[in-house]
């Protein structure tokens, strides 16, 4: 069996007789030559992603002003950022969104307009002590000006991602990007075949210590990254590297509509061929990387697999669910990511890059454990008006009048023959109508388009969903589209009372 040392791969990175290739040329190798003969081959095997990384940020040491301060709370181009350290220390975080303009603009734009050499306007403040006096402090500097400015990402580098989509009849905003109703479309993410974690996905060769391509300049794995979950194949890394040396291609802010900001996050990573199970580990293809479509539109934490797929399949631009064929989009770029496992593969063969084995191997069995909850989750069953008045599809809008006055209620829900919620009617689209000397059909001048809870969704996400659409109320419905209850702001401000109250 063929064995080599790092030691051995740098000497020929030194002499200049190394053998690169990238990931996506290796299954190749494998298929031609055998396991054995292309570890004998190949030395080490370039990989990389260029993705959306939310779990990512910065460190800055911004030097002492005269008087000093110990700044409690600060903001860069309206953007907080955390000051619990010492006096002059800060992280902000890629996902912080400014103070005044909202998801347009976050940490994610402070960190690359920092990289673009552009000016930063800072503000502090402190409630003073005798060591540091000042209170307030406004400045405007670049990077050059920061002492350090490390980035520090606390989990990026998913081995995988799920991909998604979206069941319901509603358009999703989320940190997957907008997903088209009637499962519109399918959106993922991860270079599948060129993954770092996908290529050495028992850390034999990533692990704290190893060092990296990050954002166009060398940095280093510093630990397993937070949520890490080998055991389900959705392995991460803990990354930093120095911002003062990075390249603005390989890092970009991004806003994801309806959700808020994020960082676009370039890395590479070199697997040495030490023997022919690495070798083997690298002939990974999209065809053997498989991951689920999960169904964004049920709010809860384990969310219903769609289907499984691969990347070969999500690559190829449309993916078969219950026979309806259906577009997929990627969110973080293939192109970038094989510039970067290239640009690797030429720092190292130029003896630009020299690959290191980690200090200390990263768990490839942990599981990933779900926030421990000491409180039941309410669900909107637990909240909901059960004793609830409807009207039939087909009535006039002075059938409706005397219901609600007779039955005290504000909204009815319209129902078909079938008993299928259909619509709703207010007391303030009857008095419109009759203002406007409209007495309709229901159907003229009911909504059609109902913002509607069900029976089984935990009371936050209604609650959110009542305040999004800055209604007052909304039908709740069963699996069968059955009207069942009704939920209103009322039932909710006297739960946060109760709350409150215990």
């Amino acid at each position: 069996m063929t064995e080599k040392t790092i030691e051995d791969i740098n000497t020929r990175i030194a002499d200049g007789s190394v053998h690169v290739v990238t990931a996506e040329e290796m299954p190749d190798i494998v298929s031609q030559l055998g396991p054995e003969q292309a570890a004998k081959e190949v030395d080490i095997v370039t990989t990389g992603t260029f993705g959306a990384m939310c779990s990512s940020g910065v460190w800055m040491n911004f030097g002492h002003s005269d008087p000093p301060i110990k700044m409690q709370r600060l903001w860069l181009n309206d953007v907080e950022a955390y000051t619990g350290v010492a006096a002059v220390d800060a992280y902000i975080g890629a996902a912080q969104l400014s103070s005044s303009r909202g998801m347009d603009y976050g940490g994610a734009h402070v960190i690359e307009d920092l990289v673009s050499g552009k000016s930063i306007d800072i503000h502090a403040i402190s409630q003073g002590t005798d060591c540091y006096p000042r209170k307030l402090l406004d400045t405007t500097l670049t990077i050059e000006d920061l002492n350090q400015a490390i980035m520090m990402n606390p989990r990026n580098a998913y081995q995988k991602y799920a991909s998604a989509s979206n069941s319901s009849n509603r358009l999703l905003h989320t940190y997957m990007g907008t997903l088209l109703p009637n499962c519109g479309n399918i959106t993922y993410s991860g270079s599948g075949v060129l993954s770092p974690l996908s290529n050495d996905p028992e850390y034999r060769t990533i692990g704290f210590g190893t060092r990296i391509f990050l954002c166009g300049t060398q940095g280093y794995v510093t630990g397993e990254g937070t949520q890490h979950d080998p055991n389900d194949q959705f392995g991460t890394l803990m990354v930093q590297g120095d911002l003062k040396k990075m390249d603005k291609k390989y890092i970009r802010a991004a806003t994801f509509n309806g959700y808020g900001t994020s960082l676009y996050v370039g890395i590479g990573i070199p697997i040495p061929i030490l023997n022919s199970d690495l070798a083997k580990a690298t002939a990974v293809t999209d065809a053997n990387i498989t991951t689920s479509i999960l169904d964004y539109s049920v709010p809860q934490r384990d969310k219903p697999v769609l289907r499984n797929v691969t990347y070969e399949e999500l690559k190829s631009g449309m993916i078969d669910i219950n026979g309806h064929e259906i577009l997929t989009s990627p969110l973080s770029s293939f192109h970038d990511a094989r510039s970067i496992a290239t640009e690797l593969k030429e720092w190292v063969k130029q003896g630009k890059f020299y690959p290191t084995l980690p200090v200390e191997r990263i768990s490839s069995t942990r599981v990933c454990k779900p926030m421990k909850q000491i409180k039941e989750q309410l669900m909107v069953v637990d909240v909901m008006a059960t004793r609830i008045t409807t009207i039939r599809q087909g009535l006039c809008i002075e059938d409706a009048a005397k219901i609600i006055m007779e039955s005290s209620f504000s909204h009815l829900p319209v129902v078909s023959e079938e008993d299928k919620l259909v619509g709703i009617i207010t007391a303030w689209d009857i008095a419109k109508a009759v203002a406007e000397n409209k007495y309709n059909k229901l159907d003229d001048v009911m909504t059609k388009d109902v913002i509607k809870a069900e029976a089984t969704e935990p009371i936050d996400i209604a609650a959110c969903r009542l305040d999004q659409h800055n209604i007052s109320a909304m039908p709740v419905i069963d699996k069968h589209s059955k009207v069942v209850g009704i939920i209103t702001s009322d039932d909710f401000s006297k739960l946060v009372a109760r709350r409150r109250d215990k």
